[in-house]
């Protein structure tokens, strides 16, 4: 449907001169919040370097503190929510709505399997006494392991940048099931076509970016 006024399609709004212009507008300005979002992470991948370099024998014991399991579970699980984003929009581009809604729903989903298992992640951490600052004091016996064993110097730094680190991207996780409610909402409305679906491929490209940052957060905490 087009806008009278204009003579222009009735989703670009009236200070832009066509739709490509919207789009690459649109698309630049996801570009730049990406780039802060960048820099946000970049400072606390440079506090990890610093305080790994320092207490290198303190990091390589307590990332044996982390369920490598748990969280390569969550990497797939991520890993797997980017395939279905890039799907959503592929099929969005050919025009199919049903398509584009049933990947956005599997994305969403997956995201709460993530923030699930991060969630049994912290309860244990929590359970142990595995936390930042002051609050950390490792005890507790399970499946007959000793958490005491994990009160080592600098342990309380470890788990104040692996808690920053992770919390902080959880809450990007948390932020972007918001968008896709959004999206999905408007989806199912049939607010997109293969003529317009910018907030579709801005909140693919968000979710890609939160996807990379978790890729370089596992190995650096749960391997090495």
């Amino acid at each position: 449907m087009a806008n009278p006024h204009t003579n222009q399609p009735a989703h670009v709004k009236h200070y832009f001169v066509s739709s490509e212009q919207q789009f690459d507008a649109a698309k630049m300005g996801m570009w730049l919040f990406l780039v802060t979002e960048i820099l946000l992470f970049s400072g606390m991948f440079v506090a990890y370097t610093i305080y790994r370099s320092w207490h290198p024998e303190t990091w390589m014991a307590l990332s044996t503190a982390l369920d490598w399991k748990l969280g390569g579970l969550n990497t797939l699980v991520l890993l797997a929510s980017s395939f279905t984003v890039a799907m959503g929009i592929n099929q969005i581009q050919r025009g199919n709505q049903k398509g584009l809604l049933l990947n956005l729903i599997l994305t969403f989903v997956f995201a709460g399997v993530f923030l699930v298992v991060k969630y049994f992640e912290y309860s244990a951490k929590i359970e142990h006494g595995l936390l930042p600052g002051a609050a950390f004091d490792p005890h507790g016996i399970s499946h007959g392991f000793d958490y005491a064993t994990y009160n080592v110097p600098y342990g309380p730094q470890f788990f104040s940048i692996y808690f920053v680190m992770t919390g902080i991207h959880g809450f990007h996780v948390l932020v972007g099931m918001g968008l896709f409610a959004w999206i999905t909402w408007k989806a199912k409305n049939g607010a997109f076509s293969a003529e317009y679906y910018t907030p579709v491929e801005n909140c693919g490209l968000y979710w890609h970016l939160v996807d990379i940052i978790w890729i370089f957060l596992f190995p650096l905490l749960y391997l090495i």
